[in-house]
């Protein structure tokens, strides 16, 4: 059980810290709800309290374990020469797994790809999203504005090779 100003990940989500506990009717079942704010875009998002580990609900990392993120962001991109299709399906499950270390390689290699290729719509789009569930865990773990840890993140990102 978590409680209130929990810092924890929602894997696809991303990051946020559970701002109450609330009883909610839902299609007709009456139920308790962690509301999670999340730090980037404002989003609130509802999640059942007696499913949280069906759905990978977890804490998020601490300090030192940021610098092994920014470590992996550091290291050379894995080239992956599969096609589009095989490369989504694989990152996508890398995503789910809720794993900050998985999805860093994620954004790491689809940062790369993008810079060295080009990467189609769904790639970019999930790039997208990796990034903003990454800079969310890095920015609460740190105790960091969103956009500071933007910056700091794209600047990895752009030396990588």
């Amino acid at each position: 059980m978590y409680n209130l100003g929990d810092k924890v990940v929602y894997p696809m989500h991303g990051a946020g810290k559970i701002e109450s506990v609330e009883e909610k009717e839902v299609l007709g079942e009456l139920k308790k709800y962690y509301i999670l704010k999340m730090p980037i875009g404002e989003i609130k998002l509802m999640i059942p309290v007696d499913n949280v580990d069906n759905m990978g609900l977890r804490n998020i990392i601490d300090r030192d374990e940021v610098n092994d993120v920014i470590a992996i962001l550091k290291q050379n991109a894995e080239k992956n020469n599969s096609n589009w299709n095989k490369r989504y399906r694989e990152n996508m499950e890398k995503m789910r797994t809720g794993d900050i270390f998985e999805l860093a390689h994620v954004v790491r290699d689809l940062a790369y790809r993008d810079k060295e290729k080009g990467l189609s719509t769904g790639e970019k789009k999930m790039l997208a999203n990796a990034k903003q569930m990454l800079i969310s865990e890095v920015a609460l773990s740190t105790d960091q504005d969103g956009d500071t840890v933007t910056g700091y993140i794209e600047n990895f990102l752009g030396k990588i090779g």
